[in-house]
């Protein structure tokens, strides 16, 4: 006769899923990072495209925070496409994924807005760093070349 402890035994058959949990944590905040850098390129080549139009913008008595909502508004659209077209996909994912356990969870409609937000928020502080430094550069210093 073997003598086990029911915490031991649970932990066992969740072992894999915690180490499917560490991966899946580290990817993600990986996939962040890397979205960021991409957003922040497309940010960068944006700005030095249009840092004439930014400094006519400055010229003629735009504030930094009109700027910054001008890039903002583009890169938040985008973010509200990519939500649109994956949420549907993480929901049914999530849903064949969650149905192979005996105890799962319901997915709830802000679980997918409160994603969107992290994404909508990791976009805007990128963008604004970006387009703020832009913005705060001499306006006569970018218009000079011509």
């Amino acid at each position: 006769m073997e003598f086990e402890w029911v915490d031991d035994m649970v932990k066992s058959q969740y072992e894999k899923e915690q180490a499917q949990a560490h991966l899946f944590t580290f990817f993600s905040v990986l996939m962040l990072f890397l979205a960021a850098l991409g957003i922040f390129g497309l940010v960068v080549h944006a700005t030095e495209q249009r840092v004439k139009e930014i400094g006519v913008r400055k010229v003629l008595g735009a504030s930094a925070g009109s700027i910054v909502q001008l890039f903002s508004l583009d890169y938040i659209k985008l973010v509200v496409i990519a939500l649109m077209i994956a949420s549907p996909i993480a929901w049914y994912g999530m849903n064949l994924w969650l149905s192979g356990f005996a105890y799962k969870i319901s997915l709830q409609w802000w679980m997918f807005v409160g994603a969107g937000l992290l994404a909508a928020i990791l976009a805007l502080s990128t963008v604004g760093v970006r387009v703020l430094w832009t913005a705060r550069i001499n306006p006569v210093n970018s218009l000079r070349s011509e």
